[in-house]
């Protein structure tokens, strides 16, 4: 071969070789990010191609799938998708996905590797792909109470109701809500009603999870926390005895009064009686002198300064840890800079409910194949121990107070035996907003266990300020769910 000629084959090899190059770069080493890129249509095609699994409540699917034009052969639907949406989510054609839709993606879609063998073997036999189903520990009673009430309410709000003994999720409502079917397309439509969705178009931002990822002053709920770290620390072992509480009670290095609210007298009250009348002054001090350290360590014991996956991730509650006394008096009364999502102070009453073992929320029970074939089973998990069995049972009984014959009377259930505690927040600078309402409580069943713990808090803007309390606006929501829990265990 002459020189030239050579030089043109070496030419052209190199050409060859870059181009396998180039390939195996793209097939191998690229091959993800392309599969993933958002602006990948056949992927998209390809996902839409095939009718989604579901999701499961009480062994029904609360979703489905319709047909459409176009390439998109199969779209998104949900029953009654306002009072799901906290849990499902959304998945879009247009706008992608979030929450469950979004995290059990691979199942739903039956793209998950641990489908591999299944979707192999239908492909041999020539049997349609298809996506495995996610299976919840919802409870559709207690979410239909929860959504009815909140809705009924007219404000916003939300609830999140918890097993207390495993840490099951049984009801996670937020308020106003969405449809996800209105957004399942990419239609104009579906365009139209994202706009409409969105936060800076709808000041009540109804796409907000308030139940998992709003975070709200807890107002008095908090006490219980309180109440928790006082026995937990050894500053009263007796839930009767007299506490050390002047009225009126400065605050350390202020010459501001702690007020209480009304006329209540809680000068020297028993702890079980500060709890029952909600005393702003025994608990602040409480607080103040057991310090910044042990009040933080309870409550994150509780849950505080940690996000939550259930699998859907929560915003983390706060407790601060460079308070000074004062500081810690307020935040001990569930002010200041105290903040908790409604997910969070249902673990409180849950982890007192369990005789002082707070379980890990969970809303997935199980993942299941096409064939119904369980792929992954979530087992209950011990989160921590805020409190010794013997002092969970002493909260019980000044909670159980609360109900029986205090400002948690409207959650009272004929017949069964209900602890629980009233808050109302100051919301807004210097108070000037109507203040949030809360309750949060538990319930027993006549076997002693307790299935259910919930927190309810409410938003109203438009209600005469007077009449906002945790007692009047929260407590009948958190009565009716925990009235649909222990129905559905007859």
């Amino acid at each position: 071969m002459n020189k030239p000629l050579r030089r043109i084959a070496i030419f052209c090899g190199l050409l060859i070789l870059t181009l396998l190059v180039r390939d195996n770069w793209l097939q191998y080493v690229k091959a993800d990010d392309l599969k993933d890129d958002e602006h990948n249509r056949r992927v998209a095609i390809e996902r839409y191609a095939t009718p989604r699994g579901d999701i499961i409540v009480d062994g029904k699917a609360i979703t489905g799938h319709a047909t459409t034009d176009g390439d998109f052969k199969y779209k998104r639907t949900y029953k009654n998708g306002a009072m799901w949406a906290p849990v499902t989510g959304f998945v879009s054609q247009a706008y992608g996905a979030n929450q469950l839709e979004s995290i059990e993606d691979g199942i739903l879609t039956g793209n998950d590797d641990r489908l591999f063998f299944r979707n192999t073997l239908d492909m041999l036999t020539g049997k349609n792909k298809e996506g495995g189903n996610v299976v919840t520990t919802l409870n559709g009673a207690a979410q239909k109470a929860a959504y009815e009430g909140l809705k009924k309410q007219g404000g916003k709000g939300a609830v999140a109701a918890i097993e207390p003994s495993t840490g099951k999720i049984l009801a996670l409502a937020s308020y106003p809500s969405y449809d996800p079917s209105t957004i399942a397309g990419d239609g104009k439509s579906d365009a139209e009603a994202w706009n409409k969705l969105q936060k800076k178009n709808n000041p009540d931002d109804p796409m907000l999870n308030r139940a998992l990822r709003e975070v709200y002053p807890p107002g008095s709920t908090f006490k219980v926390v309180t109440a928790a770290a006082a026995l937990e620390h050894g500053k009263y072992t007796d839930p009767d005895e007299k506490t050390d509480s002047p009225q009126p009670w400065t605050m350390p290095g202020t010459t501001t009064e702690l007020p209480n609210e009304g006329n209540i007298q809680c000068e020297n009250v028993s702890l079980r009686e500060a709890l029952r009348i909600s005393c702003n002054t025994v608990f602040g001090k409480i607080g103040s002198e057991l310090g910044n350290d042990k009040m933080l360590e309870t409550a994150e014991k509780f849950g505080f300064n940690e996000e939550q996956f259930t699998p859907v991730r929560t915003s983390a509650s706060v407790f601060s840890d460079d308070m000074n006394e004062s500081q810690v008096a307020l935040s001990s009364i569930g002010q200041f800079n105290t903040a908790a999502t409604p997910l969070q102070m249902a673990m409180v009453p849950a982890a007192v409910a369990n005789n002082g073992t707070l379980m890990k929320p969970y809303m997935v029970d199980e993942l299941q194949a096409p064939n119904v074939d369980t792929i992954e089973k979530t087992d209950p998990e011990e989160l921590s121990k805020p409190l010794s069995p013997e002092n969970a049972q002493k909260l019980q009984s000044m909670m159980e107070t609360v109900v029986e014959d205090g400002t948690g009377a409207n959650a009272k259930i004929p017949g069964v035996t209900v602890g629980g505690k009233t808050g109302t927040a100051q919301h807004g600078v210097e108070n000037s907003e109507n203040p949030y309402a809360w309750f949060i409580s538990y319930a027993k069943a006549e076997d002693g266990s307790s299935p259910v713990a919930v927190a309810v808090v409410i938003e109203d803007e438009d209600a005469v300020r007077d009449d906002i309390s945790g007692g009047g606006l929260a407590a009948p929501i958190a009565k009716s769910v925990m009235q649909a829990v222990l129905d559905s265990k007859k």
